[in-house]
């Protein structure tokens, strides 16, 4: 039996681990950390990201804006100290509509994240005196308006985007939000954590020893242990697993999210869009053929009713590449994590035909589709979508953990709080609000209850 020994276990190693390894190699100076993990880094869910960016959120407080906009900090301080590297945009999230009866809800939503903190709302409505809108470049981040833009002026919005829908009525420009890549951003993080020591094994994580309610080591698969004293639930989909293990049931749950790629050859979506996403619901048109067809399978039945908001889509890679990434979450429920993952065979020519009604030219697509490159990963995440950070019951013991949809722009902000709270240094004004603890607070249950839009897409 290998007999192993650390100050730090992070259990995981996607961008929640290395980014805890990080902060705590880097910023706190803590020797001697271990990352285990079975699988090469960031190739369990990291990876199958659309690696986008944003602190445009809703909320019943400021919790979720404050962290994503001290992790927007952190992710464009470390762009400019390496020069980059991971190529950060910020064109920002495009948010379109075409129902008119639903403006009035659309632009009050709109109102809500710049109370909390995101930045201040213009609005171009087409009256006199309304500040003028500024483009988003394709390439860099620096010298760009924050808060978002407001649109409800058709010519401009014909001007700016003219391949939307024309039934589009009014559009909201997030500007703070972008994308970059997620492989070079994480590498870059655990090769400077590996400068300050950190070391990364092959291994996986099932059992404790435990004494007096404190860690002492760490058992793994291959029959290894490792004590330590400080230990790290980094494990994402695996994170209720692995806190089973120390007797603690954590309140998350795990949704498998899809997405596809596709060669865009007839340049039906452009190469400086923003991120694109439709916010209206809608309903597919089906020929009677593909009706009866999916009226006889239970689990296609839903996909003639009325479909939730939220495809959306970018360009990936240069200005030069084909690609476009796509997404919809039309049907999501709880699951168990398993892989490979299970693919919807629907899901493409879905998503392609709900990505039509935003975009008209994608309609070309719908009988001679490209062939898609479909992958995904699963969101773990808490029933109001916000992360656990922090310490857990067993003394020596922390998670972060449940970061849903939004780990790659949440883990600057992530692991810096969750090196504070393993270091003990100050924590920020936000922490309470990630922490497991928050569940104990009878203030916090009755705000459940009456929890608005979780900002998921």
């Amino acid at each position: 039996m290998r007999r192993l020994r650390c100050e730090v276990l992070i259990c995981g190693a996607g961008i929640a681990g290395i980014s805890a390894a990080y902060h705590l190699s880097v910023q706190h100076g803590v020797d001697d950390i271990l990352l285990v993990d079975e699988r090469s880094p960031l190739s369990l869910t990291s990876d199958k990201s659309t690696e986008c960016y944003r602190n445009w959120w809703p909320g019943p407080d400021g919790a979720m804006v404050g962290l994503m906009n001290r992790s927007i900090d952190l992710l464009e301080a470390l762009a400019r100290e390496s020069g980059n590297v991971f190529h950060l945009n910020r064109r920002g999230y495009i948010y379109a509509t075409g129902n008119r009866e639903s403006l009035p809800a659309f632009k009050q939503a709109a109102l809500q994240p710049p109370r909390l903190g995101a930045g201040p709302l213009r609005v171009h409505s087409g009256a006199r005196g309304e500040p003028p809108y500024q483009p988003a470049p394709s390439e860099g981040f620096e010298g760009q308006p924050d808060g978002a833009d407001l649109i409800s002026d058709r010519d401009m919005i014909r001007e700016h985007f003219p391949y939307l829908s024309e039934n589009t009525v009014a559009v909201l420009h997030v500007r703070r939000a972008g994308w970059f890549s997620a492989q070079q951003f994480g590498m870059y993080l655990l090769n400077k954590a590996r400068a300050k020591g950190v070391r990364l094994i092959n291994g996986r994580v099932n059992g404790f020893q435990i004494d007096k309610s404190r860690i002492q080591a760490v058992c793994l698969a291959d029959g290894s242990l490792i004590e330590t004293r400080v230990f790290v639930n980094a494990a994402g989909p695996l994170a209720k697993e692995v806190c089973s293990f120390l007797g603690i049931d954590i309140p998350v749950f795990s949704e498998l999210h899809l997405k596809i790629a596709i060669k865009d050859h007839l340049k039906a979506i452009p190469r400086h869009a923003p991120l694109l996403i439709w916010s209206d619901p809608q309903s597919l048109s089906w020929s009677d053929e593909e009706r009866t067809l999916l009226e006889a399978e239970e689990n296609s039945r839903p996909l003639l009713d009325v479909l939730p908001s939220g495809v959306h889509t970018r360009p990936e890679g240069g200005i030069d590449s084909p690609m476009v990434l796509i997404l919809w979450e039309y049907q999501t429920q709880p699951t168990t994590p398993r892989w490979p993952i299970p693919i919807d065979p629907y899901y493409p020519d879905v998503v392609v035909r709900g990505l039509a009604t935003m975009l008209p030219a994608v309609q070309a697509y719908i009988h001679q589709p490209p062939r898609p490159m479909i992958d995904g990963g699963y969101y773990t995440k808490t029933r109001e979508n916000r992360p656990v950070i922090g310490p857990l019951p067993v003394e020596g013991t922390f998670i972060i953990g449940a970061l849903s949809g939004f780990g790659l722009m949440a883990a600057c902000g992530a692991g810096e709080l969750l090196a504070a709270h393993v270091a003990g240094a100050e924590l920020p004004a936000y922490a309470n609000a990630f922490s497991l603890e928050r569940y104990s607070d009878p203030k916090y249950l009755d705000l459940l209850n009456r929890w608005g839009d979780s900002g998921q897409l």
